[in-house]
């Protein structure tokens, strides 16, 4: 199993509505570096779900229901989406600012790369952040 971490603005697709549709594509990625890595995606992969600009934290986690296939919203075979269900909320969100100074952490991708709205954990990055969050994986 591979680990991830998807970004959303709150405002345009929140942990919330995820959960009330109960699955949905990842659509809307315009970087090459994030859709390589939609492509690396497998069916039942987990994802840390992420906050952005608003919250600036992880509220949940997801799991990859369908591998990449291309993107319905545009006519560009370049782009893809994959499918995600929603899998549970952390029982408390970890903000940025807690990861930034976690050790261990340094070298997460939302952390070097913090513009990348679709990146690569390590099974280490992804457990520590759930025990950051008081849940198990």
């Amino acid at each position: 199993m591979n680990y991830w971490l998807v970004k959303s603005e709150p405002f345009k697709y929140s942990w919330e509505q995820f959960v009330k549709d109960g699955k949905t594509f990842w659509d809307g990625v315009r970087n090459y570096q994030a859709r390589n890595n939609l492509r690396d995606m497998k069916k039942g992969d987990r994802a840390l779900f992420y906050h952005s600009n608003e919250g600036l934290c992880v509220i949940g986690i997801a799991e990859i229901a369908k591998e990449a296939y291309p993107d319905p919203t545009i006519d560009d075979d370049r782009w893809v989406v994959v499918d995600l269900k929603p899998v549970k909320a952390l029982k408390q969100p970890v903000t940025l600012a807690e990861m930034k100074q976690q050790p261990g952490l340094e070298n997460m991708g939302l952390i070097r790369q913090g513009r990348l709205s679709v990146s690569a954990l390590t099974k280490e990055e992804y457990e520590l952040v759930l025990k950051m969050g008081g849940t198990k994986p």
